[in-house]
């Protein structure tokens, strides 16, 4: 899990953790206080981050979707804890999160909690589980990798994730990577559904990029090859895996494209992009026709070789 506490025993005292000498409660954003010991014996998230870093405000919808299909049906509270520089920005921040806050006047308990958990960045995700102890300080890309398979948010939980995960890759087909419990299709350009299982047994090209010109300068590149291979009766197809797009540019991306995608803000977009270990974009994935993983990425290959680089089996 790349997690730095993982294997800190310490127990912590959720009062003496989160609370100051002249306060024993956390805050909502409508100004209702909430007594720090209501949280003893659950597990809790203490989610660093500041409005002001764009990655915050990328993850902090995805935190919300995800705390609202728990909270209700499990024990689990998170508690924001701020870097905004100044009040403006905090309540601006916070108005859009529907769990607790460090009140942003109590600075010192603030930097008490960066400095216990050695909180180096700006986003950050610490879970704390219901016995106290931390179980891991990398949240953030366990939730967007996991979301809420991976309550109650313990390292027992996190284990068992990691094996399913290496059981998932032996046992690798096109609709375990494609496939949600929501979701059987992809879109074609013209926004209709097209059954993963209609493209299985083909070699398929999982494209993940974002809206910036390097990534785009790709896609076209590879939009000739994909025409190539097409007017020469092979079996290949790709399929888009947008990531940070906005949704009027995933539009204007879907009506270029002569492939495939997964819908906007699928939650699969993130988790293939943890799944496959992406460092760079644009990556070309390849998917043999067995659904194994042929290469994990021939960007280099196609931009090189174009349309010889079929069936990118050369590493």
């Amino acid at each position: 899990m790349g997690t730095r506490n993982i294997d800190d025993d310490v127990t912590h005292d959720l009062s003496a953790l989160l609370s100051s000498a002249h306060r024993d409660f956390l805050v909502r954003n409508n100004g209702d206080e909430v007594e720090i010991s209501s949280l003893h014996g659950k597990p809790i998230g203490l989610y660093f981050c500041g409005s002001w870093y764009e990655p915050c405000r990328h993850f902090t919808p995805k935190l919300v979707e995800l705390y609202n299909e728990l909270v209700g049906s499990e024990e689990f509270e998170v508690v924001f804890v701020s870097s905004d520089p100044d009040e403006e920005l905090f309540n601006d921040n916070f108005s859009e999160m529907p769990w607790l806050a460090i009140p942003f006047s109590d600075t010192d308990t603030i930097k008490r909690l960066y400095e216990t958990f050695d909180v180096m960045g700006i986003l950050q995700l610490i879970f704390i589980d219901s016995n106290g102890k931390v179980s891991t300080d990398n949240g953030v890309s366990i939730m967007e990798e996991y979301g809420v398979d991976s309550y109650p948010f313990s390292r027992e939980r996190f284990y068992i994730l990691i094996d399913q995960k290496e059981e998932t890759k032996r046992n690798q087909t096109l609709s375990s990577i494609l496939v949600s419990s929501s979701r059987n299709y992809l879109l074609s350009k013209d926004g209709n559904q097209v059954l993963v299982s209609e493209i299985e047994g083909k070699t398929v090209g999982l494209l993940l990029m974002s809206c910036d010109e390097s990534c785009v300068e790709f896609a076209n590149t590879l939009i000739e090859v994909y025409n190539k291979l097409k007017d020469k009766g092979e079996n290949f197809e790709v399929v888009l895996i947008s990531l940070n797009y906005e949704e009027e540019e995933f539009k204007k991306v879907l009506e270029t494209i002569p492939w495939l995608a997964l819908p906007y803000k699928d939650r699969t977009n993130e988790k293939l992009v943890y799944y496959f270990d992406i460092s760079s974009l644009p990556t070309l994935v390849i998917i043999g026709p067995d659904g194994k993983t042929v290469n994990s990425n021939v960007v280099q290959m196609v931009k090189e070789l174009g349309i010889d680089a079929y069936p990118f089996t050369q590493t």
